[in-house]
């Protein structure tokens, strides 16, 4: 019986939006109002698509789109938890599910030289075309009405867990730590043992709090335990191995 660990990525794994982050890499670090009044809630990929075209636009080579992403810092004690993950891979199993996208993730993961600790990454896929331009493709299709059209990470958690318990896999616990109003859905399909973990003072823990202040036990079966660094994170992974 293993331990699997669920990580989002932007303000969990690391300490800031990977999507805003790669506006950096442009002269004046900002996009103009054309590009920033195209977004339309639900249809953020769609809107780096756009984002990805204009720093195109302008120039800026892949390998500084690259260059600016491995400057995006961690979350504090992120770096030693995954360390603790990738010591112990034989017991813990670890994979991202992320609304940012492949390259970005994968960059940074890289950079940190901790890669090896997360078996998947499941995200936004995405490539440079022959001119050089990024593209993000949306990650599936599914029809879950409380999440983005392109991501619903509660499908995607379902479908590894089906697939892995087909490959003779099972978990004894699953710990989902995350910070967003995405990572809700997935929460709903984590039984008593497990452990959510929502990010203190973001999104998941306020929605959380509202869920446990109307008293409705059938929803969530996990158990919440707060965290604001990954060293928090890391002692209560320590205090079940």
């Amino acid at each position: 019986m293993k331990t699997l660990m669920v990580f989002d990525f932007d303000h969990t794994v690391v300490d800031d939006n990977s999507d805003t982050w790669v506006l950096r890499c442009l002269p004046g670090e900002a996009l103009p109002d054309s590009v920033k009044k195209s977004y339309r809630k639900g249809h953020w990929t769609e809107f780096m698509g756009r984002v990805m075209k204009y720093i195109g636009d302008q120039d800026v080579s892949p390998d500084r789109v690259r260059s600016v992403m491995e400057t995006i810092p961690f979350t504090a004690g992120m770096t030693d938890l995954l360390t603790l993950i990738l010591e112990n891979k034989s017991s813990i199993d670890c994979i991202v599910i992320s609304d940012s996208n492949a390259l970005f993730i994968d960059w940074i993961l890289q950079a940190s030289g901790l890669q090896a600790a997360v078996d998947q990454v499941f995200t936004n896929p995405a490539k440079f075309n022959e001119l050089g331009y990024m593209e993000v493709q949306c990650c599936h299709s599914h029809d879950c009405t409380q999440c983005p059209v392109n991501l619903c990470k509660r499908r995607v958690l379902e479908l590894y867990l089906s697939e892995r318990s087909d490959g003779g896999v099972s978990y004894e616990r699953i710990y989902y730590v995350g910070d967003g109003g995405n990572d809700l859905c997935p929460t709903f399909c984590l039984r008593g043992n497990d452990v959510v973990m929502p990010r203190k003072g973001y999104t998941l823990e306020k929605l959380l709090s509202r869920l446990e202040s109307q008293k409705d036990d059938t929803s969530l079966r996990a158990k919440v335990i707060a965290w604001s660094s990954g060293t928090e994170i890391l002692e209560e992974l320590k205090a079940s191995m």
